[in-house]
């Protein structure tokens, strides 16, 4: 008898041990984890409870809660459809998005580091508070890149290269997240359904994430920092004929404008970059081969994962191609894909020496407290490029922006490095348009990505220097006037 009973208290002991630790491992260790799961509803339920932490701008909320008097508690209010980008929405229909998806367990005091919050709160009877979250976005540089793409479909993208901090995030359209954050859940469902319908995709946060772009000519400073790392010199030269037929096929290649390039026979890596000769960088690509251009793009960071706290797309090359088509790939055709974010990243390791620093949108986030529970810092992502090397593409870049095909990126007084793109997007579709560089050209203080969509409304009649140049010249002088 006493065997069978030692036996049952064993085994209800092991039971208690088994639920001890399960129930640990749920609320310390997967509690960000289930709390940050946009599937979780109970969590966003559960949230409107607490008055949910304000995302701030240079101490300014751009997002923040408000008491409603109903049944939720708190109404979520966003103050400036420019931040749409950034901030994401807060739905208890939809759930969230952006950086209130990303950063939900802070915000809503429900992060494993805000415990003894969480605690206090359960002792004293009164709800946990959320953590406010100060953002790296200068609103000066922000309100420039809104401003300046006006009209236009696309996005930007404005990094410190010293420190990886992003100064700006632009998407356009955007949209008002006041919107989804009603609590008349049927006007939220049918304000969601027209944003999920507009062709113009407002909900996609085109910097980061969504249908990635061709790159075009804006490639070329991958390709340039290929053929330099592997033993290539700017004045090393290639064939400029008029026409290029691709090998193994019937397909002629042209440089813009169906001509002679610069008007050489030949021209150097250099005149190739600032004229954005097509022709000699096809023929650089095959020369140089596939394996060759993919291992420097995977060190300029294509291919990886990252997140800003948001999770980035990775960019990507192409995989398998025959000498065709690394051809193409080599001017940024075929099937190369990036983000703005990524040209962003290329452009400020160019112009911090080589060294890529690790984009962050956060600054820090504090408690109700006070207390900081996480500090955003500058971190070493890779380097892509030998300081030399870094230094000889800059000089191409400024030449193609003071001598070349990317003049209307130049500031008055100021050197500028910069390299613009015209995507071909097949048939009859509108050209997608490009402009990345980076200012004052010797200390830099932003590197700047932009891309417009639709050929900004031209077709196939827009180009990068014309449309994508003017709108990152505008968001460089706001960075370098303060």
């Amino acid at each position: 008898m006493n065997r069978e009973l030692r036996r049952i208290g064993l085994v209800i002991m092991a039971m208690f041990a088994c639920l001890f630790v399960a129930s640990t491992a749920i609320q310390f260790g997967f509690a960000d984890q289930l709390n940050n799961d946009p599937r979780n509803v109970r969590t966003l339920y559960d949230s409107y409870k607490t008055k949910r932490g304000a995302i701030l701008v240079a101490g300014q909320p751009i997002a923040y809660s408000v008491p409603s008097g109903d049944t939720y508690h708190y109404l979520r209010k966003f103050t400036d459809p420019m931040y749409s980008a950034v901030t994401g929405f807060y739905s208890n229909i939809q759930g969230t998005a952006g950086l209130e998806g990303a950063l939900n367990s802070y915000l809503s005091g429900q992060n494993s580091s805000q415990f003894f919050e969480q605690l206090n709160a359960t002792l004293s009877g009164n709800p946990v508070s959320g953590a406010s979250v100060e953002l790296t976005i200068d609103p000066k540089v922000q309100k420039a890149a809104w401003s300046a793409l006006g009209n236009l479909k696309g996005a930007v993208v404005a990094i410190e290269p010293k420190t990886g901090k992003i100064l700006a995030m632009v998407s356009k359209p955007g949209f008002d997240a006041n919107l989804l954050s009603v609590h008349n859940n049927q006007q939220a469902s049918q304000n969601y359904a027209k944003l999920l319908a507009d062709k113009t995709n407002p909900l996609i946060n085109k910097a980061i994430t969504g249908s990635l772009y061709a790159p075009g000519s804006v490639f070329k400073i991958i390709v340039a920092s290929a053929a330099l790392n592997n033993g290539y010199k700017p004045t090393d030269t290639f064939p400029n004929p008029a026409k290029f037929q691709l090998p193994g096929t019937t397909t002629y290649i042209y440089n813009s404008g169906e001509g002679k390039c610069g008007g050489k026979p030949r021209v150097s890596i250099a005149d190739a970059l600032k004229w954005s000769c097509n022709i000699p960088f096809a023929q650089l690509g095959i020369a140089l081969g596939q394996d060759k251009i993919r291992a420097q793009a995977e060190l300029f960071g294509f291919g990886k994962s990252l997140k800003i706290p948001m999770t980035v797309t990775p960019s990507t090359y192409p995989q398998n191609m025959d000498d065709a088509q690394t051809g193409l790939s080599a001017f940024g055709q075929f099937d190369d894909r990036v983000t703005p974010l990524q040209m962003a990243l290329v452009s400020a390791s160019v112009a911090n020496g080589g060294v890529m620093m690790k984009p962050y949108l956060v600054s820090y986030v504090q408690s109700s407290t006070l207390s900081i529970l996480e500090q955003g810092s500058p971190s070493q992502l890779g380097q892509p490029l030998s300081n030399g090397v870094a230094g000889q593409v800059r000089d191409m870049m400024v030449n193609a922006v003071a001598h070349g095909v990317s003049t209307n990126g130049q500031i008055s007084g100021v050197s500028v490095a910069g390299k613009t793109g015209t995507a071909q997007n097949g048939g009859n579709l509108p050209y997608t348009l490009w402009f990345t560089g980076f200012a004052p050209a010797n200390n830099p203080k932003v590197a700047v990505a932009v891309v417009v969509e639709d050929g900004g409304g031209m077709g196939q009649s827009g180009f990068g220097n014309l449309l994508a140049a003017p709108v990152a010249r505008k968001v460089m002088e706001a960075v370098l006037k303060k």
